[in-house]
């Protein structure tokens, strides 16, 4: 727990963050998240599953909706911004094009998660669009990826809808739910439980490529 505090001190404010803010915050988190290249580093998953708590237990609700209501209110207006944070980050793509990958690495441009997701995206094509959602190093830089590929914006806006509903919506219910669960002043725990699971395929691919990657065969001379 204390390492985990250390790694994420800004967790412990989620909750005031969102409270202060209300729905622009949390507008603003979303669509720089997905749309801004700067927003590598915001905590999308926590903070949606800490709003999805906190609407359960009706701690931020504005127009004084009944919770469900408000839940499905906060999907459609965050979903919204998903995806046309996503559009705006393939945008961005299309139009720096390759040169991209020359640009030196930052604090506000991450070259190697860059290079890391246009590898997956090599591996798995359009899916990542979808697949990228749920991968807090991969999740800005998905669309830019797809912009820099040359995907036609109509399959691009396909995968762009699919990822970015499923991810607003999967990760709200589960914190709605959750917290009829654990309650709201289990909240911590939630969101370590979050962090936990938005790492999971990061350590499932470093272990596969560590343990389960073929070695390159020698070449003949």
């Amino acid at each position: 727990m204390g390492l985990l505090r250390k790694l994420f001190p800004n967790l412990p404010d989620l909750t005031g963050i969102i409270m202060w803010g209300g729905y622009p915050i949390l507008m603003a988190i979303i669509f720089a998240e997905t749309g801004l290249l700067v927003g590598f580093f915001l905590p999308g998953d926590s903070l949606l599953v800490t709003a999805g708590v906190l609407v359960n237990a009706d701690k931020m609700n504005p127009m004084h909706l009944p919770p469900f209501v408000n839940l499905l209110l906060l999907n459609a207006v965050l979903m919204v911004m998903a995806i046309v944070g996503d559009a705006v980050g393939f945008m961005f793509g299309a139009k720096a094009g390759p040169a991209l990958f020359n640009r030196e690495q930052s604090f506000f441009f991450r070259k190697d998660h860059l290079v890391a997701t246009q590898k997956f995206y090599e591996e798995h094509g359009g899916k990542t669009l979808i697949l990228a959602r749920f991968m807090p190093f991969a999740r800005t830089f998905a669309p830019i990826v797809a912009g820099i590929g040359q995907m036609t914006y109509r399959r691009f806006a396909m995968f762009n809808i699919v990822g970015g509903v499923g991810w607003v919506f999967s990760m709200t219910f589960l914190g709605y739910f959750l917290g009829k669960v654990m309650g709201a002043d289990d909240m911590e725990k939630v969101i370590y439980l979050v962090i936990a699971i938005s790492v999971t395929p990061l350590l499932i691919g470093w272990v596969r490529k560590r343990f389960f990657s073929q070695p390159d065969s020698p070449r003949e001379s």
